[in-house]
């Protein structure tokens, strides 16, 4: 029996915005954690990626909240731009129904100057990650002394990330009366010894999984070499022929290996690691999120904020040391009711980690047959993305460019995807049958009045 939000204390402004996107009940973690939230106590969220964590806290971040006072007055950190995003497009989405709140996104490896220039107009929220943030408070660009409330959102990748340091200077300078929330998939006892330090009293709220692992099918194959790996990796590709996969791996070396040895076979593929520029990485979400690219090969940590909807497969290249991260990696697939499979690859020398996982997860695991070799070409992704020069700066909004495909190029709708507008780029991606025809439009059309520029992005 899931609980209304109408049984929380939340503003009316919230409640009715929560209505019209269908947010009727409450998930496990929102349930346990937003009475206390909004309580104004300190809270330990841990739950994994997809159990409502961002509207557990952005609800009360905004419940919080003064609009008339135009000041810093919530500070939530993330490990990642991509997640930094996506918590602050979560939170402006359920702010709509209040006027004039200002939600600024400060990360690094984006313009200083853009967001110098933010910063002096003011904002209520920020959501930034740490070495930005604190950037911005040793040039004094950022007061905090009218903050009420902070919040860690995955903070167990944070600490991965060696962001020790920059969190516990950036809490040394807020204000010791505010609230304290932390979120983390994982609680190692790094995590206890920052709550321990940071926050009062708080109250622990642990959720399981809310990926049903029924829904998720496990398979498991022992090999017994890198070789190996590569071969049964590209077989299961060819047989489950998925839409939308992610392969993991442990390193960033073993990524760039993998994503080579596929794209070599003529797989769709890219990569994403934290060694890669904030654009490549970028591009290389929306490219496997709009559906031109089917293969994402990618670390844990360059993985999170990841935002894909439908995603068929799970391969685990390399099994993970942490099965608490190895169910955070299936979790993926198998949303929403969906069904899901997961493959995972092992030798006989990491037979400790497969019993891990049994132990961690109450389940038998009894390695597959290896996949016979097929000799076959691989499938191609649906999709093409075309990059336009271009974005929010410019005014383009997604209708300028539909507008400009359906109406000036005659493009089917249908044949459209996925649009992204950036601050100085935009993307939409379109299918391979009308990929010439929108190009010449958009290369050699106008938008908002202006010529227009694209290219293709392979």
């Amino acid at each position: 029996m899931t609980t209304p939000f109408s049984t929380l204390p939340l503003k009316e402004e919230l409640l009715s915005t929560l209505d019209s996107l269908g947010y009727s009940s409450m998930t496990q973690i929102q349930e346990q954690a937003l009475p206390m939230v909004l309580a104004g106590k300190d809270v330990i969220g841990q739950g994994k990626t997809g159990s409502g964590k961002t509207a557990a806290f952005g609800l009360g971040v905004l419940s919080n909240l003064n609009v008339k006072r135009f000041r810093v007055q919530s500070l939530v950190l993330c490990p990642t731009r991509e997640l930094a995003d996506q918590v602050a497009k979560e939170i402006r989405t359920l702010a709509r129904g209040i006027h004039n709140i200002k939600v600024l996104t400060l990360c690094g490896g984006m313009p200083m100057g853009p967001q110098i220039g933010s910063l002096e107009h003011g904002a209520h929220i920020l959501v930034g990650t740490p070495g930005r943030i604190l950037d911005h408070l040793v040039k004094g660009r950022i007061n905090l002394d009218e903050l009420n409330t902070l919040v860690l959102d995955e903070a167990d990748r944070m600490l991965e990330m060696g962001f020790q340091e920059a969190l516990d200077e950036i809490i040394g300078q807020a204000p010791a009366d505010r609230q304290t929330l932390l979120f983390s998939a994982t609680f190692p006892t790094e995590i206890k010894s920052i709550a321990d330090r940071i926050m009062r009293n708080p109250e622990l709220v642990k959720v399981e999984s809310t990926h049903q692992t029924t829904s998720i099918a496990q398979k498991f194959y022992q090999v017994e070499s890198t070789e190996q790996r590569d071969e049964v990796l590209e077989s299961l590709l060819l047989t489950y022929k998925p839409e939308s996969s992610v392969v993991f791996c442990n390193t960033k070396r073993e990524v760039q290996n993998v994503t080579d040895e596929l794209h070599h076979k003529g797989f769709s593929v890219i990569e994403l690691h934290g060694d890669m520029e904030q654009r490549e990485r970028d591009q290389a979400l929306i490219q496997f999120a709009n559906k031109s690219v089917s293969i994402l090969v990618a670390t844990d940590v360059a993985a999170r904020g990841l935002d894909v909807d439908n995603l068929d497969a799970v391969f685990n290249f390399e099994l993970t040391r942490d099965p608490e991260v190895h169910v955070h990696r299936i979790g993926r697939t198998g949303r929403a009711g969906s069904k899901g499979i997961a493959f995972s690859f092992f030798t006989e020398k990491e037979q400790y980690r497969v019993a891990r996982i049994e132990e961690y997860m109450d389940i038998e695991v009894k390695p597959e047959a290896l996949p016979e070799k097929i000799y076959e070409k691989p499938f191609y992704a649906p999709m093409v993305t075309i990059q336009i020069l271009g974005g929010k700066k410019a005014k383009i909004r997604p209708g300028d460019i539909i507008g400009a495909l359906t109406k000036e190029a005659g493009i089917d709708f249908n044949k459209i995807g996925k649009i992204n507008v950036k601050a100085m780029q935009s993307y939409v991606a379109v299918e391979h049958s009308v990929v010439k025809v929108a190009m010449k439009q958009l290369s050699n059309g106008r938008l908002k009045g202006k010529p227009s520029k694209a290219r293709v992005l392979k």
